[in-house]
């Protein structure tokens, strides 16, 4: 047995890796010479640890997927139970020969539900986020923000000492005791800034329900989640070149709220 290091010696006393004649040694045990002493460490199986997830897949070819994003996930991350773990049981392996670990080309928030879009090959990954930076994209979501608003505008605003620009567009209304008026709001993004929709609606006077962080206190809604879907994904496929125009419907709590408005065609994604 080649010799121990010290920390290495602390680090087996406390395991009780070690015995001295047959008993479990301790920092405490003296050794007058003479004694047997042991060392067992025992064989380790170590079984390594699956996330069971299932994800809606909307859409799948062999070089890109989309998927549903459910809230109360990370999209990845240190955590275990992240989206970027979950991909490889639900989405099928391309079969490319380029294919690679399948991998999220851009974030939604732990809160915030919808589409999400994955590469599934190395060339695939970096024409997205290629596409991404060059706006190439186009994203639309809906929210239900609080209060009196306007019907339309695009909200300019730092985030972070960086530029970001959102347009926003009100698409119908219903009255709350609590919070006066509850609008569904249809929202571009032409800039991917951290929290840059939650911030910027926040900034005009309307925070998203359910929005915690940057919400008006008075008015936090509590155990019902953040008020924010990613709905759709408009771009030109980087390999096919046909246009990819894909919808994840509005989760049924909005539909709760807004009831029949919801089925009068205010979907669309023209501002």
């Amino acid at each position: 047995m080649s010799a121990l290091t010290k920390s290495a010696l602390k680090k087996a006393l406390k395991k009780k890796f070690i015995t001295v004649n047959d008993v479990i040694a301790t920092s405490a045990t003296f050794i007058n010479g003479g004694e047997y002493i042991k060392l067992s460490i025992p064989k380790e199986v170590r079984l390594r640890k699956k996330l069971i997830f299932r994800l809606n897949v909307l859409f799948e070819d062999d070089h890109l997927a989309v998927i549903h994003k459910p809230a109360g996930i990370l999209v990845s991350g240190n955590s275990f139970k992240t989206i970027a773990n979950a991909l490889a049981q639900n989405i099928q392996q391309s079969n490319l020969p380029d294919v690679t670990k399948p991998q999220p080309v851009h974030r939604l928030d732990y809160a915030t539900t919808g589409i999400l879009l994955v590469g599934k090959t190395s060339s695939s990954i970096r024409a997205l986020n290629s596409m991404f930076e060059d706006k190439k994209i186009k994203k639309t979501y809906y929210a239900v923000a609080i209060g009196e608003m306007n019907d339309r505008g695009k909200i300019k605003s730092e985030i972070d000492g960086k530029k970001a620009q959102t347009k926003f567009k009100f698409c119908a209304s219903v009255p709350s005791k609590k919070f006066i008026k509850l609008n569904l709001v249809k929202l571009e993004p032409h800039t991917g800034r951290r929290h840059q929709l939650r911030i910027h609606l926040s900034s005009i006077g309307n925070p998203i329900l359910g929005d915690k962080k940057y919400g008006i206190e008075r008015l936090i809604l509590s155990g019902k989640g953040l008020y924010l879907h990613a709905y759709s994904l408009k771009f030109i496929h980087p390999f096919t070149h046909k246009k990819v125009y894909i919808k994840d419907e509005v989760p049924r709590r909005f539909k709760k709220i807004f009831n029949s408005k919801l089925e009068n065609g205010i979907f669309n994604n023209e501002f």
